[in-house]
């Protein structure tokens, strides 16, 4: 079974070929920015909360934790600031930082689906 991603979506199913690629950021020899964790980066904006952002994306705390920790240690300064619960509650924002990061894969993405689909141009039909 092929593993989901999340900028996986129904597509119709069209005859003849396609180009098709995914493309993510390494340091190191580790995964720092992907699709996935853009998507997991906006849903903190939006939400202010890996918790809450976690649950929108159906996946567990502990996994969307482990990778903002892992952006974090990857990037040359901290992508999210987040604070700890209590009597105030806690919460999570994005960074200056974590803005750009998300602007430059989103620009990189879309290098990437042009390319493709100008290579798609030259297939056969």
């Amino acid at each position: 079974m092929r593993r989901r991603h999340a900028e996986d979506k129904p597509r119709e199913i069209r005859p003849g070929y396609h180009c098709r690629g995914r493309v993510w950021i390494e340091h190191n020899g580790e995964t720092y920015l992907g699709f996935g964790r853009v998507v997991l980066l906006e849903k903190i904006r939006e939400l202010g909360s890996i918790n809450r952002a976690a649950a929108a994306m159906g996946m567990s705390y502990k996994h969307a934790w482990d990778l903002v920790n892992a952006m974090n240690r990857h990037a040359a300064e901290p992508l999210v600031i987040s604070s700890r619960g209590g009597k105030g509650g806690g919460g999570a924002r994005l960074t200056a930082a974590g803005a750009a990061a998300i602007s430059a894969f989103k620009k990189l993405h879309a290098e990437l689906s042009a390319f493709l689909a100008k290579q798609t141009a030259k297939l056969p039909r």
